[in-house]
């Protein structure tokens, strides 16, 4: 029966290969501008030609201090800016800011508009970015959890990447991506083995998505055969302990 299982739950090149196309393919993928959401820990960084200028309207210009709550250094959230229940952030200067819903381009525009129209700045020079874009990657990959991404856009490959990728018992035919946006929570089915996804809005991964990867038949079966196995082992155990006993 164990032979039976083991010959049954071969795992073939199909099974295991990603995109199975030939030939050489062209995509035209929008890049995702995410929008800002509350918790969010925005950089926000002002300049303009003249930097003394400019400084003011910078968090560093008003000094930090170090502190730490747990394991955890906030530090770096004393230099940025967390986004509050009301969506807001209060800059040096310029005060109250309604940041979220706008993706970090809307923000980097609406801020320079703002220096310009108020006479703050002349020419001035705004970055926005999040710093604790996140994406959770749990099941058949090897190195499950919850990975930050420094980086403006990264791919569903390139986040898989990030957990080591698949092992060699995850199904690459329905990988689950859990999305939630203003409407709720989507969980979206997507065949690594094909090319059609490639050119949807699931080829970028948003802030706090999900990725779950389910393990194939083989290791489902291989999982129950160890469970079967281990409890007769446990029976047999206590079967020759009671034997053992009796002869005493």
């Amino acid at each position: 029966m164990v032979l039976f299982s083991f010959f049954s739950s071969c795992t073939t090149k199909k099974d295991i290969l990603y995109i199975q196309t030939s030939g050489n393919n062209t995509f035209e993928n929008k890049i995702l501008d995410q929008k800002i959401e509350v918790n969010d820990i925005l950089s926000v960084k002002i300049g303009s030609l003249n930097s003394e200028s400019s400084n003011v309207y910078n968090i560093d210009a008003m000094g930090s201090g170090t502190t730490t709550v747990g394991t955890v250094d906030v530090n770096i959230a004393l230099k940025n800016y967390l986004v509050n229940n009301e969506g807001l952030i209060i800059l040096p200067v310029l005060g109250n800011i309604k940041v979220s819903d706008k993706t970090t381009s809307e923000l980097e525009k609406f801020l320079t508009k703002k220096l310009i129209d108020e006479g703050h700045l002349l020419e001035p020079t705004v970055s926005v970015r999040i710093l604790n874009s996140k994406v959770t990657i749990l099941g058949e990959v090897r190195s499950p959890g919850t990975y930050s991404f420094p980086e403006k856009n990264i791919t569903l490959l390139q986040a898989l990447g990030l957990a080591g990728d698949l092992t060699i018992n995850g199904v690459r035919e329905d990988i689950l991506l859990i999305r939630q946006d203003a409407n709720g929570k989507t969980i979206n089915h997507i065949n690594l083995t094909k090319k059609d996804w490639m050119n949807t809005d699931l080829y970028y991964i948003k802030q706090n998505d999900v990725i779950v990867v389910n393990p194939n038949n083989a290791k489902i079966k291989s999982a129950g055969i160890i469970g079967n196995a281990g409890a007769l082992i446990s029976v047999i155990s206590i079967l020759l302990t009671v034997i053992v006993l009796f002869k005493k």
